[in-house]
């Protein structure tokens, strides 16, 4: 299988790409977070069986260049990193794919940009982050009282680096977040090299306490203006619930939407065979040809 790497030059430092497979229209896949790195992404690589499947760690995290220059971490400045990286690549022709924060991302890139897709695909993306803290303290709620006692009381202290706190968050992670035991190591090298410094000033101490700049970001009422072919996944138990995924599948015209059975939000890590037949057989749907366009 036909393997590149290499660094690409955008606003604030270089990002570090991998292109793995080739033919078809490539697909090219935004990780989450912010600042948690394309490693566990990797499941996705058994896509490029038959399309090429692009990852690239953001800047502030992974391979890519940590600038320590908190005036980076907007959602503007990272849409303009992944226009500047579909450029760059010369993805004229493109499937976009975005897990999580990824999906957010990509949906304030078609709104602002306008881009020419083949399609996107959204897998446990919020469109609305007041939504996602009411959803995720109530999935906390049915967590046991000593953790929750836990973790408030290290919250409101401002230890959420204890590592008590830690581990009373493991809980809420591996029934909402990852449900394999144990975690893949693709998923344990994007903690280990996850970019701390993006993740809280955008999203804040953990997947549940959203202090940071996104902590209302809302796009539930633009969906309407989305234009492309659009498949919604995520798992059973994701934290970005099955109820906020039809929520926008609602608003988004035309749009697929798909629960996995038996997985939360790295439903495409936890059920692999199932998630890859559901991508294929939407990214062959719109696979058909379309006179190329510039990338925005």
């Amino acid at each position: 299988m036909t393997e590149t790497e290499g660094y690409l030059e955008v606003d604030g430092g270089r990002v570090w790409f991998r292109s793995v497979g080739e033919g078809g229209t490539p697909l090219l896949c935004l990780h989450g977070g912010p600042g948690f790195t394309h490693y566990y992404l990797e499941p996705l690589e058994a896509l490029a069986d038959r399309r090429q499947v692009i990852f690239y760690d953001q800047l502030g995290c992974g391979r890519s260049d940590r600038p320590a220059d908190p005036a980076l971490w907007t959602v503007e400045r990272f849409v303009t990193e992944l226009a500047q990286v579909r450029a760059a690549l010369g993805l004229t022709r493109l499937h976009l794919f975005g897990s999580s924060w990824g999906g957010m991302l990509a949906m304030q890139y078609v709104l602002d940009r306008r881009p020419e897709l083949d399609s996107l695909i959204l897998c446990g993306s919020p469109a609305s982050m007041i939504r996602w803290v009411r959803d995720c303290a109530e999935l906390l709620s049915a967590q046991p009282a000593e953790v929750r006692q836990v973790i408030r009381e290290h919250e409101e202290a401002g230890f959420t680096a204890c590592p008590e706190y830690q581990a009373a968050i493991l809980g809420f992670y591996r029934e909402h977040v990852c449900r394999l035991s144990p975690w893949p190591a693709s998923l344990e090298r994007s903690f280990a090299e996850a970019g701390y410094d993006v993740y809280n000033a955008m999203n804040g101490p953990s997947e549940f306490t959203v202090t940071g700049t996104l902590k209302t970001w809302d796009v539930m009422d633009r969906l309407g203006e989305i234009a492309v072919p659009t498949l919604l996944a995520g798992g059973r138990y994701d934290e970005c619930t099955p109820g906020h995924l039809a929520e926008m599948h609602k608003r988004i015209p035309g749009s697929q939407l798909a629960v996995i059975e038996d997985a939360s939000h790295l439903c495409f890590a936890e059920q692999p065979a199932a998630f890859n037949r559901l991508v294929n057989t939407f990214l062959d749907r719109h696979d058909a040809a379309r006179p190329a366009a510039a990338g925005a």
